[in-house]
């Protein structure tokens, strides 16, 4: 019995042993594939300040009633 156990010991350290020799052996064919190429960072966004006609409108006419009611008490 303690033979084959030492038998199948060392039946499966081969076995693990030689796959570990054959992996090593496919690695440099695999370190040959092409690189890819570095990313290029990238730009930061610039914001751009589009407002509808309708809420443009709104805003200016808001801005003169503002105009109006700081001018008015100064006339007073």
């Amino acid at each position: 019995m303690n033979k084959l156990l030492s038998a199948l010991i060392a039946a499966a350290f081969a076995a693990v042993t030689f796959s570990a020799v054959a992996a090593d052996a496919a690695a440099p064919a695999a370190a040959e594939a092409p690189k890819a190429e570095m990313a290029k960072p990238a730009k930061p966004a610039k914001h751009k300040k589009i407002k509808h006609k309708k809420v443009a409108k709104k805003a200016k006419a808001k801005a003169e009633v503002k105009k109006d009611d700081a001018a008015a008490p100064a006339a007073k």
